[in-house]
């Protein structure tokens, strides 16, 4: 592994198709016998640091349309803190039924899960019939795993149903020295960003491009309205991006200070510091206060001028949801991709119905809308939102920051690469974006 490293470091790519993969690496997983560990406590007792473990895992052989990636860095997102908590269910149940699909796929079912749906790093082997990628290739890879083999995935590969995430619904994730993606999960490294940076936007971006951008999506245009949720958080912060650069307006809903002046950061102006304003949507657990929906909807209209949001963007689930269909304008459109705060979700019918409003579910992205959210990253449209990075070895704390929501945007995570600020090879784009790619370090 330090050969391949220090090929990597020293930009000899050619030399790494020479290089023996080795027959083992180090890994994050979680342990099947300890499904149960948390067993009757509450979510936020759970601890990520006492379930997520670095082993050392047998390396995988790619078969064909697959590759070995050699991972310099990866990120935590909510689907690792779910997978650590065990909740809402253990990810064993989804490594044993894809293991039932196929020989193949049985490699997956293995009583350890190596977790992580976010990767940057190089190609070190293909398997066969791969084309357009080689070993040497700088890669980024999106999380949709997908088998393609019925028809309803070949208009849109998000409906197929053999879909999966990678590295949450299949084993041998990003958060590892080693990665094994399908070779349709690859793409080109943006060249003027490190790292770490470059493997943070891989399944927020494309969430956030698919669920607020694609026709498959809200079909965000020009002049629209968007509210939304957690606006300097992982997923937030891309969908505040792709707003402002899609000519939309973003009200911007936060949790402090400090992420309010993130989204100022990114250039919002419309931003409700939940907080501050003490917006209690429920007023016991199991019964809602539609006056503070009103309260929160005063305040929206207050700030846009009297317009109500066309898009709602939905992430928080059950604590925000009956607000979010409620505030949404007439005919609008309440998009969700996520349940962070719960997913059982309740709302006043009344609301929707007789206000013609729809409720759309949105899922990742398909490689096409991927490939399109990456594309705008390595053009130096979208930016990373990076806060803070961790040692390999240290991913329990980073995914017990997010679980707490304690961090801002995206925590990286450093497999092979030694430090940060490794892997750039388009200074000249970087200097004219520094501020921006900044911007959720403090600096």
């Amino acid at each position: 592994m330090h050969e391949i490293r220090d090929a990597i470091l020293a930009d000899e790519l050619a030399d790494l198709a020479s290089i023996s993969v080795p027959e083992s690496y180090r890994g994050i997983t979680v342990h099947a016998d300890e499904a149960e560990m948390f067993a009757g406590m509450s979510s936020k007792e759970k601890d990520p640091r006492k379930s997520l473990h670095l082993d050392e895992v047998p390396t995988p052989e790619p078969a064909a349309g697959e590759a070995i990636v050699a991972v310099m860095a990866s990120a935590i997102n909510y689907n690792t803190v779910w997978t650590s908590i065990f909740e809402p269910v253990s990810t064993f149940g989804f490594l044993k039924r894809y293991g039932r699909i196929s020989p193949l796929a049985k490699r997956h079912d293995l009583p350890y899960h190596v977790v992580g749906s976010d990767l940057a790093g190089v190609v070190l082997k293909v398997g066969e019939g791969v084309q357009m990628w080689k070993p040497g290739d700088k890669v980024v890879a999106h999380c949709l795993s997908v088998e393609l083999e019925s028809p309803e995935g070949h208009d849109d590969t998000m409906m197929d149903p053999e879909q999966r995430i990678w590295g949450f619904e299949t084993n041998f994730g990003g958060l590892a020295d080693l990665a094994l993606v399908k070779t349709n999960q690859l793409m080109p490294k943006p060249a003027h960003l490190t790292w770490e940076e470059a493997a943070s936007p891989g399944l927020v971006n494309s969430t956030a491009y698919r669920q607020l951008v694609s026709p498959n999506g809200a079909n965000m245009t020009q002049g629209d309205v968007v509210l939304i949720w957690g606006a300097s958080g992982g997923l937030g912060s891309y969908a505040t991006q792709f707003a402002l650069n899609g000519g939309a307006t973003p009200v911007c809903i936060v949790s402090s200070p400090e992420k309010a002046e993130l989204c100022r950061k990114m250039g919002a102006e419309l931003i409700i510091d939940r907080s501050a304003e003490g917006y209690k949507f429920w007023s016991d657990p199991d019964t809602q206060d539609p006056r503070e929906w009103k309260r929160f909807g005063s305040k929206i209209r207050e700030l846009t001028g009297g317009d109500d949001p066309d898009i709602v963007f939905e992430h928080p689930g059950r604590e925000t949801f009956g607000a979010s269909v409620y505030v949404a304008k007439r005919g609008g459109t309440i998009v969700t991709c996520a349940s962070t705060s719960g997913f059982m979700h309740q709302y006043d019918n009344r609301y929707l119905w007789m206000n013609l409003k729809r409720i759309l579910g949105s899922h990742f992205a398909n490689y096409k809308e991927a490939y399109l959210a990456n594309r705008l990253v390595a053009q130096g449209k979208i930016h990373p939102t990076v806060s803070k990075t961790y040692a390999l070895e240290e991913t329990g704390e980073a995914a017990n920051d997010v679980h707490h929501n304690s961090h801002q945007g995206k925590v990286g995570v450093l497999c092979l690469a030694p430090e940060e600020g490794l892997g750039v090879t388009n200074p000249e784009l970087r200097e004219k974006h520094i501020t921006e790619i900044n911007r959720f370090r403090g600096e």
